[in-house]
């Protein structure tokens, strides 16, 4: 009962911050599912090709913990996800979670892959307490912007959803 609760709280902190938007892979980016997006506390944007990876992986993180971050419009959470527009209506359902108000991620490492890819390893925390920790994630860039891949997103939702791929996600990518 404790793990699916934890489960639960896991996927509700990143569907709150994330919301639903990551759920499915995408093809449009050209790079595989990922996610990444650092909180910002500046404008999501931002030019990783122009960008040292220490540059990058700042703004990854950046975008990344914004991105799980309640208090962040969903506006703007949607702009840090791999093809948020396609999942805007499911990030603005979970943004009015309880559960949610209280969830963030915090990221401990961020590795370059390439110049539009990273490893991200973070943990979700409700209420400040870690509820998943350690977990790998993808960060893509996409549009000019350091995002969440939606192939980390889809996999918290797939965890919550006891092992079933959510069909937001089979129909993203």
């Amino acid at each position: 009962m404790k793990a699916h609760r934890t489960l639960q709280l896991l996927v509700l902190v990143g569907v709150l911050g994330v919301g639903i938007a990551a759920c499915g892979s995408s093809n449009n980016s050209g790079a595989s599912s990922s996610s990444t997006s650092a909180p910002a506390t500046s404008a999501p944007a931002t030019s990783a090709s122009a960008a040292p990876s220490g540059s990058a992986a700042a703004l990854i993180t950046a975008n990344w913990e914004k991105f799980f971050n309640a208090k962040t419009p969903v506006a703007t959470r949607v702009a840090l996800l791999q093809n948020g527009p396609t999942f805007e209506s499911v990030i603005k359902a979970q943004a009015g979670s309880g559960l949610a108000a209280t969830a963030s991620a915090k990221v401990s490492k961020v590795i370059m892959t390439s110049s539009k890819q990273a490893t991200v390893k973070y943990s979700i925390l409700i209420s400040g307490a870690t509820a998943l920790a350690n977990q790998s994630g993808v960060a893509v860039y996409q549009d000019g912007t350091w995002k969440v891949g939606l192939a980390s997103f889809c996999g918290l939702l797939t965890l919550e959803n006891s092992g079933k791929t959510p069909s937001v996600c089979k129909s993203a990518g």
